[in-house]
């Protein structure tokens, strides 16, 4: 009798706990959205990017610093600002498992918006690769100077600032380990 009351509490703490996790996000990806408004759609999803469209209700996000509440429907949530230019987008979300985040660059051209996600180690690897470069072929080294300091002008002028780089480097190293 002890028994079964044991299995009987554990499946339905089991129950609980996926019930709990489905309405988490923990991954999203970034689309254009379907209005063709010039504002991105934020798509929550699993861990092999097919959409949940069981989360509804609205989730705190933060959008290059700023904090705004998304409200999501059927999976997708639509972000109120318009997009001007392009830009890097760094979208964030804090629940109880972690912090999912990811860069995104949303080019903006007469076609409409289309965004790109950016890895976390493509951060670290362009510096390094450039620096390893001038450091094995002195001869390039003031090109390479060049080339960085036009890579710093670049993400800085799209609005990736040197904070939010060094965030996105630390979130994909504490996912990474």
């Amino acid at each position: 009798m002890k028994q079964t009351i044991i299995i009987v509490l554990l499946f339905v703490c089991n129950l609980t706990v996926l019930a709990n996790n489905e309405f988490q996000i923990n991954h999203f990806i970034v689309k254009e959205n379907l209005l063709k408004n010039n504002k991105i759609a934020i798509i929550a999803t699993d861990s092999l990017e097919q959409p949940m469209e069981s989360v509804n209700g609205t989730y705190n996000f933060t959008l290059n610093g700023f904090k705004q509440e998304l409200k999501f429907n059927n999976g997708v949530a639509v972000c109120n600002m318009p997009i001007e230019k392009s830009a890097f987008f760094y979208i964030k979300h804090q629940n109880e498992r972690g912090s999912p985040s990811s860069i995104y660059y949303v080019s903006k051209n007469d076609s409409g918006l289309n965004p790109i996600k950016i890895n976390w180690y493509l951060l670290i690897a362009i510096p390094l690769g450039l620096i390893l470069l001038g450091y094995m072929f002195r001869k390039l080294i003031a090109l390479v100077i060049i080339i960085l300091v036009g890579y710093i002008y670049f993400t800085q002028s799209k609005g990736l600032g040197f904070s939010t780089l060094l965030e996105s480097i630390l979130d994909g190293l504490k996912n990474f380990f």
